[in-house]
C-alpha cells in the first residue's frame, strides 16, 4: 500500500481521476500573504473578528464593522493569487468535471481566472455588496471600489494603516449617515456580500452543489481535494464525507495534514501532504496538465 504522502502514488491516482472535488479553506489565502482572523491572534483593534461577523454587530455599529470589512477589502485587493490558486483554475479548463468550493471571500480564485461556473464561493465575497434589509434583496458584484466610502478612507490606506490597527489608539465613530444606503429600498443600509455567523449559506447554490454530488449515482467522485483547511473541520468534512464512495481519495493539502491527529482519520487510498499549498499544488497537480500552470491578466 502506498504511503500517505506518496507524490508519485498521488500522481497516477489524480491521472486516473475523472470527477475531482476541491474544499478550500483560509491556508489558501494565507499563503497569499492574508490574515486569516481565525483561531489564536485572530484579532482586530482588540476585537475578535467573529464577532464582528454578525448581524447583531452590524446593527450596533456598523462603521466599525464595515472598517473592519473595508479592511479586508483592501488588504486582499494588495495581494496576488499564488501558484495553488493558478494551479486550481488550470485543473478547471483541464477537466470539465471538476468543481471547486472555496470558504474564502477574497474573490483570488476568480482572479486566478477559475471558470465561474466550475466554482463556488461558500461565503459570499468581500466585493460584493448586499442591503441589510433583508426583505430588500438588492445585491451588487463586483464593486471593487478602495475606498468603498468616503467615510472608510482610513481603511484603504496602506501609510498611517498603524492608527487604524492599533487598538490603543481611538477612532472616531462613523455616524451611519456617512455609510451608504440601498439604491433600491433606500431605507437598509449597504453591507459585505458575506456569510455572517447565523446567516445561512445560497440556498440555490447548496442545491446545485448537492446536485453535482448526487450525480455520483451515474458518476463517482474520485478524489476530494480538501486544502487549506481540515478534513475534520466542516464544511470540508461533510463535503468530503458527501462525495467520499468506494475507490474515492481524500487527499489533505494543509499545514498540519501530516499530524499524528490528523493522520488517524486517513481511510484506504487517502493521502496527506503537510506544507504551503501554494507550493504543494503546482507540484501535485501539474501532471495533469499538458498546458502548464501560467499566471493569467485578471482585470478587476
Amino acid at each position: 500500500m502506498p504511503k500517505y504522502n506518496d507524490i508519485a502514488a498521488f500522481h497516477e491516482k489524480l491521472a486516473a481521476s475523472k470527477r475531482i472535488l476541491a474544499v478550500c479553506g483560509a491556508g489558501l489565502s494565507a499563503a497569499s500573504g492574508l490574515p486569516t482572523f481565525r483561531g489564536a491572534g485572530g484579532l482586530w483593534r482588540n476585537h475578535k473578528a467573529t464577532a464582528l461577523a454578525t448581524p447583531e454587530a452590524f446593527a450596533r455599529d456598523p462603521g466599525l464593522v464595515w472598517l473592519f470589512y473595508a479592511y479586508r477589502r483592501h488588504m486582499a485587493l494588495s495581494v496576488k493569487p499564488n501558484p495553488g490558486h493558478y494551479a486550481l483554475a488550470a485543473l478547471a479548463r483541464k477537466n470539465k468535471d471538476f468543481l471547486c468550493l472555496s470558504q474564502n471571500v477574497d474573490n483570488l480564485h476568480p482572479r486566478a481566472g477559475h471558470p465561474p461556473s466550475q466554482l463556488h464561493l461558500l461565503h459570499g465575497s468581500l466585493f460584493n455588496i448586499k442591503c441589510f434589509n433583508k426583505t430588500c434583496g438588492w445585491i451588487q458584484h463586483g464593486n471593487y471600489d478602495d475606498p468603498f466610502c468616503p467615510a472608510l478612507a482610513a481603511a484603504a490606506q496602506d501609510a498611517g494603516v498603524e492608527l487604524l490597527l492599533d487598538p490603543k489608539k481611538e477612532l472616531a465613530k462613523i455616524p451611519e449617515s456617512e455609510l451608504p444606503r440601498c439604491p433600491r429600498c433606500k431605507t437598509g443600509l449597504r453591507r459585505p456580500g458575506v456569510v455572517w455567523f447565523s446567516e445561512s449559506l445560497d440556498g440555490a447554490m447548496l442545491d446545485e452543489i448537492d446536485k453535482w454530488i448526487d450525480d455520483q449515482k451515474e458518476k463517482v467522485v474520485d478524489m476530494v481535494l480538501v486544502i487549506g483547511t481540515s478534513a475534520v473541520v466542516y464544511p470540508a468534512a461533510g463535503y468530503a464525507e458527501a462525495a467520499r464512495s468506494e475507490g474515492t481519495s481524500v487527499v489533505t493539502i494543509n499545514l498540519d495534514a501530516e499530524l499524528p491527529r490528523n493522520l488517524e482519520d486517513l481511510k484506504k487510498g487517502d493521502f496527506a501532504f503537510a506544507g504551503d499549498a501554494a507550493v504543494l499544488l503546482p507540484k501535485l497537480l501539474r501532471p495533469n496538465h499538458s498546458c502548464g500552470i501560467r499566471p493569467h491578466k485578471i482585470c478587476i
